[in-house]
């Protein structure tokens, strides 16, 4: 538009060239409409085709199915919270796996709230026609991403699967340009993670040359913590040389976090968060557009939708509040339908058993005995009687039970169940045929069923299961008692973390505790509880690292001990990664069909999990990215000085410093799960 360079006098004239110069700059400040990147589906259909390695083993639902129409209530639910100011959402829909379906959007953190609107609205259109009865698919925008899988994914590092867009035009000076990239890029991450707004998002401009100027833009998804943030970027950043080195622009999405750089404004020039440099001039000399000018014409605007957007929080706050009461009121009958909707009748549990045949018999724990059982549809189920010696009241251990059950992950056993009648208390779970890995691990003649690649995805699928626990599930869980014999494996191998007997249940500021009856099983406790009762997230960290080395060398850490003259199994491991022959450990069942750099990946990760100090052992979620992805790396572990001696050592030395410590203590060759305890 050409500005009009004589002054008319007349008012009317002044009137319509004030709204042609608005009509100007809201041109210019407007956003364009949302491009397609590229999408990716559970399948490994369409563009970026490929299979992530986080899908799970049953990715297509049925038409018409109840998955569909979650999912149709999820894309719907997305849309209309896509005016959320911070441009992000996320959500889940249905009650029970397999038809659980999580989503979320997000945003580029400088578009308004129609043009994020538009995109995610088209982003939910596009993705159900691009991958047809897909289970997990991802979209990318220009101005957003949106995703949904039936597995929750929220508030975890996932860098798979991802896609790098480059320019087509090749930049001057690349050896230069790509280290400007890199030094603005990684100051980017560093702001994006600590930001502390909300939106996980930073914007910069470097000059290149005299008339070029480096445009970037960074962002996470707003649910990660700052470390995971900044984990998400530096892989992303890393992935620039395979995708777009040396070029003018290039854009790099994961599924949670995504960097663009280009040399020319793409982004809202006024949603940075640094102060802007003087106005331009373009080659003839002339200013563009005044800045201040920019300011006088769309202040007003902004007061107005923040006056706006203030009220209507406000309205919704006292709404809420009167809400609240009610709720209350709706959780309780809520509870009372969860148990009914759990319960089974004790005679339906004798029919299934066979009257709790010792035929019917597959297991015996500290809880009591396992009994496989079939109901009168078919389906096979696992009956856990647990012993009449709990002290638990009926109506404790029904809410316990209703709290468990609302645990849901592929890597968790799935509860669906509870009986209770007189003394007997029962717990019905799904059945599953390998039973547990202990029986196959540690047997002669059926451990060669666990060739490398089953024992890989043993050990991922027990991690994840752990970092459900711990980070994903409505409840931070502490776990307690985990251990070859409680992961069971269904009929594709895949892990199951089982048995919550001993597990608590943590508030969301606790970081540990200290309990005065050390109950769990010898050769997985960590040191800290072993010896003073003090247990936390890092308590089962531990207990995953002893799991790992006994998955990886197929000996059981309780006896290796007695089998190799006083030397334990944490100390075999130690010497051998020291003296730099680590894959010495490995079961020699294995043969030479396994991936070297995936095992001496497991063994270091292992290694740093069984570190003396919890403070010293990673995160879960730490564990498992490390595990998913070659990019990630962990510190060097150091020599863990708690060896596991004879049994009758440790249970001496526990002893003792119970004594000391007027502590009870329950520590024997099995779990003593007796009753549910998840406090």
């Amino acid at each position: 538009m050409k500005q009009r360079t004589e002054r008319d006098s007349s008012s009317v004239s002044m009137n319509f060239e004030l709204l042609c110069l608005l009509g100007f700059l809201l041109t210019l400040t407007s956003e364009a409409a949302p491009t397609f990147y590229n999408h990716y589906c559970g399948s490994g259909s369409g563009s970026g085709s490929g299979r992530s390695p986080n899908f799970t083993s049953n990715p297509t639902y049925q038409s018409n199915s109840t998955y569909q129409t979650n999912l149709n209530s999820l894309l719907a639910s997305l849309i209309s919270n896509a005016t959320n100011i911070n441009g992000f959402y996320n959500t889940t829909t249905g009650q029970s796996p397999p038809d659980v379906v999580y989503g979320l959007f997000l945003c580029r953190g400088d578009v308004n709230t129609s043009t994020c609107q538009e995109c995610v609205a088209a982003a939910a259109e596009d993705i159900v026609h691009r991958c047809p009865l897909e289970k997990e698919a991802y979209i990318w925008y220009d101005m957003c991403l949106l995703r949904y899988s039936n597995r929750s994914f929220f508030s975890r590092v996932e860098i798979v699967p991802g896609t790098g867009i480059p320019d087509r035009m090749n930049v001057t000076e690349p050896g230069r340009f790509n280290q400007l990239l890199a030094a603005t890029l990684n100051e980017l991450a560093s702001r994006a993670a600590s930001d502390y707004s909300g939106k996980k998002f930073a914007t910069e401009e470097k000059e290149f040359t005299s008339n070029q100027t480096l445009y970037t833009l960074v962002q996470c998804t707003p649910d990660l913590s700052e470390a995971g943030c900044s984990v998400c970027l530096q892989s992303a950043i890393g992935s620039l040389p395979q995708c777009c080195s040396g070029v003018q622009g290039g854009t790099v999405f994961v599924p949670t976090c995504f960097l663009r750089f280009e040399m020319y404004p793409f982004y809202g020039i006024n949603t940075t968060d640094r102060e802007r440099s003087p106005p331009a001039t373009n080659s003839k000399g002339k200013r563009k557009v005044s800045s201040q000018l920019i300011i006088a014409i769309t202040t007003p605007a902004v007061v107005s939708l923040l006056l706006l957007v203030f009220g209507i929080h406000f309205l919704r706050r006292r709404k809420a509040k009167e809400k609240k009461s009610a709720a209350e009121e709706e959780n309780v009958a809520e509870m009372i339908t969860d148990i009914q909707s759990l319960q089974f009748d004790f005679s339906i549990i004798e029919a299934a058993t066979n009257n709790f045949s010792a035929d019917n018999k597959i297991g015996r724990g500290g809880f009591g005995d396992v009994y496989k059982g079939k109901l009168y549809n078919g389906l096979e189920i696992a009956v856990k009687r647990l012993s009449r010696s709990s002290g638990q009241g009926a109506e404790e251990f029904k809410n316990e039970v209703v709290l468990i059950a609302k645990l849901q992950h592929r890597n968790l056993v799935r509860m669906l169940g509870f009986c209770v009648q007189g003394e007997e208390k029962i717990l019905i779970y799904e059945y599953l045929p390998n039973k547990s890995l202990d029986n196959i691990l540690f047997d002669p003649e059926e451990q060669g069923q666990l060739y490398w690649s089953r024992r890989f995805k043993i050990i991922l699928g027990i991690g994840r299961g752990i970092l459900y626990l711990h980070e994903d599930s409505r409840l931070r869980i502490i776990h307690r008692d985990l251990k070859t014999s409680n992961i069971l494996l269904d009929k594709d191998m895949n892990a199951k973390i089982s048995d919550f007997g001993l597990a608590r249940i943590f508030g969301a500021d606790k970081t540990h505790e200290i309990t005065r009856r050390i109950a769990g099983t010898l050769g997985y406790m960590s040191p800290e509880y072993a010896l003073r009762g003090r247990f936390s997230v890092k308590s089962d960290v531990f207990s995953f690292g002893v799991l790992i080395l006994e998955i990886i060398s197929g000996k059981k850490n309780s006896s290796f001990y007695e089998l190799h003259s006083g030397e334990s199994l944490m100390s075999y491991a130690w010497r051998h990664w020291s003296e730099g022959t680590p894959l010495e450990i490995l079961d020699p069942t294995l043969g030479n069909s396994y991936s070297k750099p995936e095992v001496t990946r497991c063994i270091c990760i292992a290694l740093s999990c069984v570190q003396d100090d919890p403070a010293d052992r990673p995160t879960m979620a730490l564990v498992v990215l490390t595990l998913s992805s070659l990019q990630i790396t962990i510190p060097s572990p150091r020599r863990p000085s708690y060896f596991l001696g004879s049994s009758t050592d440790l249970r001496r030395e526990v002893s003792d410093q119970s004594a000391r410590n007027s502590m009870p203590s329950s520590v024997n060759e099995v779990s003593v799960t007796e009753s549910l305890h998840p406090r």
